[in-house]
């Protein structure tokens, strides 16, 4: 079950545990059946995050399309063309990793630059540029990465959507 809370506040019990309290709209009915869970004795799993806008599905297939499109002008292949345009538009993190797992940890992500040799507070590594794949993408990320794509598209002469559905799109993703 997924809720939205617009507010937290921690108190205390008797036994001067710390209970969390969510203030939420709508009170769902499956959690009826977990609170009565609970008080057989069962434990719930519970991840709480900050929430943050989806990406609305309609931008993932038109980012596809757009590839699709590219892939065929320049007989190229549409997930290369994916790879290629997350490392010029896409999000990444820095690590440093040991000399001897630089190709296990490269075979853990979408697209991985290496940067070579780096001291850092003493340690010698190696300093990766990861990107992370477009489906861990927030509405902002993922926008930028289609704005990309759709300049890219522009280039060369490939059609895209009027400027008018463009931004009814990118007020779909919360931007």
């Amino acid at each position: 079950m997924k809720l939205t809370a617009s507010n937290i506040r921690i108190q205390f019990n008797e036994s001067r545990k710390p209970e969390i309290v969510l203030t939420v709209n709508d009170l769902p009915e499956p959690l009826n059946a977990l609170k009565a869970a609970v008080s057989k004795g069962k434990a719930l799993d519970v991840e709480i995050k900050q929430h943050r806008e989806r990406r609305s599905l309609d931008a993932n297939a038109y980012l596809w399309v757009l590839l699709q499109k590219l892939a065929e002008a320049l007989r190229a292949d549409k997930d290369d063309l994916y790879l290629q345009m997350l490392e010029r538009y896409g999000q990444f993190t820095h690590v440093l990793v040991r000399p001897d797992v630089v190709d296990r940890f490269i075979g853990e992500w979408r697209v991985v630059r290496n940067l070579g040799p780096i001291k850092v507070n003493g340690v010698y590594g190696i300093q990766l540029q990861c990107y992370f794949g477009s489906s861990t993408y927030d509405s902002k990320d993922m926008a930028t990465l289609i704005d990309g794509v759709v300049n890219e598209c522009k280039d060369i002469g490939i059609e895209t959507l009027p400027p008018d559905e463009i931004a009814r799109m990118n007020q779909e993703w919360g931007r």
